[in-house]
């Protein structure tokens, strides 16, 4: 277990998740004052907390709906206690699910700037976590869950969600970290573990409330799973400061992400905030109107919207853009080559707002 402040913290700042320094369901916008204020290049270790656990359908209270696991009291986490007791405001049917640690303001950071997010680190912070489907989400709503549909308050007030959420167990097996998903009698799945961020962003430039579901050009909730340690993230900067946060930590996610979650968990992860100039950005990446990502093996322009074709056609206009500004390949011959050689790869069906993501591997471009 890694309590808040206990254990390893590798950042030159650090930022607990608290009722102070989050939101639940809603992303800042420019009006949310930051709560941590960094130099262009510095390091902060945040530790994030997830949702599953915590949520009104789980009861809102950790402790018991983790003993119906087995979890022990002291395997779960104070700042999940401490956010599920607390007054934050969250509506389970109006605001998204995500606990979201910030913002933080970035010196220097101006708009038509890039903000890069460096992964340097993440420490899984407790042995289990979640993958859930809920009623009206997913890639086949209406089909699953197959419990029955939530029903609205009874005479004693309480509402039956019927969520189905599934508990993963994490274990050690041949020197890895693993999630096991028990099915049938002494049967179950196991799969490795590969933790990443699923939301990460910079503050929107409106004073309109911002759901945490959907991503966008702010970046947000982009459940991109190639963002594990060694990527990078950019991002382009709406308001002074940037105003970066991050949550909804996930162990594990398939491309997709079909059953509404990944594998849900707390990860405490050590980040590096650098404020890239926009003429500079601009020579780096092309024009970036949406993030954009990398590791080190490949480059990837995304592309975003509600309609998956859609996401699609924008992915592949960004991957020719991106080619053409930053390889100087005519925009006929990039796209020779993305059908040829990359891969559009689907993030997520499950936040309204579809995910693509091209791999563009970068040793085809010496």
């Amino acid at each position: 277990m890694l309590q808040p402040k206990e254990g390893r913290i590798d950042g030159a700042h650090y930022l607990p998740t608290t009722p102070e320094t989050c939101l639940w369901g809603r992303l800042p916008n420019r009006d949310r004052p930051p709560v941590l204020r960094v130099a262009s290049g510095d390091t902060v270790t945040i530790d994030t907390l997830s949702h599953e656990g915590i949520l009104e359908d789980q009861g809102r209270d950790p402790v018991t709906y983790l003993a119906g696991f087995g979890v022990p009291a002291g395997e779960v986490l104070d700042d999940a206690r401490d956010l599920a007791a607390s007054g934050v405001a969250h509506d389970y049917d109006v605001d998204g699910p995500h606990v979201v640690t910030g913002p933080i303001e970035v010196a220097g950071a101006e708009p038509g700037d890039v903000l890069r997010v460096d992964t340097l680190g993440l420490l899984i912070r407790a042995p289990y976590g979640f993958i859930s489907s809920r009623h009206g989400y997913g890639a086949l709503p209406g089909e699953y869950p197959e419990t029955a549909p939530d029903s609205g308050p009874g005479a004693d007030g309480d509402r039956a969600y019927n969520s189905v959420c599934e508990f993963i167990e994490v274990i050690e097996e041949a020197g890895r970290l693993h999630g096991t998903l028990p099915y049938g009698q002494g049967r179950a799945a196991r799969f490795p573990l590969a933790p990443f961020l699923g939301l990460m962003g910079v503050a929107s430039d409106t004073s309109d409330p911002v759901h945490s579901v959907p991503p966008g050009g702010h970046g947000g909730n982009l459940d991109i799973k190639e963002l594990q340690v060694g990527s990078s993230l950019y991002l382009p900067v709406h308001i002074p400061g940037a105003g970066f946060y991050t949550g909804d930590p996930h162990y594990a996610q398939g491309n997709g992400e079909v059953a509404l979650t990944a594998l849900e968990a707390p990860l405490r992860a050590t980040l590096r905030l650098t404020v890239i100039p926009r003429a500079e950005a601009s020579t780096l990446l092309g024009m970036l109107d949406e993030p954009f990502a990398e590791t080190a093996t490949h480059w990837m322009p995304l592309g975003l919207h509600e309609d998956l074709d859609e996401a699609v056609r924008r992915a592949v206009r960004a991957a020719v853009g991106f080619l053409a500004a930053t390889q100087g390949m005519p925009r006929h011959s990039a796209l020779a080559y993305l059908s040829g050689a990359a891969d559009f790869e689907i993030s997520q069906v499950v936040d309204g707002i579809k995910g693509v993501h091209c791999m563009i591997r970068k040793a085809d471009f010496r």
